[in-house]
């Protein structure tokens, strides 16, 4: 929570206003402030940590709210991580890394 100097809390409007106003100064793209828990969850799913942990950071109520959420990103990791191991699997047989046998 954001709190002026007195302790009293600020509008959520504010905030978002605001934190537009900077990320275009830094010629950063249109970004909702609420979009930074998007990509923290995202990128937490990418670091391979576990849904409860994410549903823990984020204060969501249930772990299956955030998997709900968040399973589109994480099919599209999936994807990814199957890509690279088909582009790794020929590479690795061809220089003798592969299973012997």
């Amino acid at each position: 929570m954001f709190t002026r100097e007195d302790g009293t809390p600020l509008r959520p409007g504010w905030i978002s206003t605001r934190f537009g106003t900077l990320a275009a100064r830094a010629g950063l793209p249109p970004i909702r402030f609420h979009d930074l828990r998007h990509g923290t969850a995202t990128m937490l799913l990418a670091a391979g940590q576990p849904i409860k942990v994410i549903s823990e950071i984020l204060g969501h109520a249930t772990s299956a709210f955030t998997a709900d959420v968040y399973t589109e990103v994480a099919e599209e990791l999936a994807d990814d991580a199957a890509a690279a191991i088909a582009a790794y699997i020929p590479r690795a047989l061809t220089r003798g890394a592969g299973p012997q046998g």
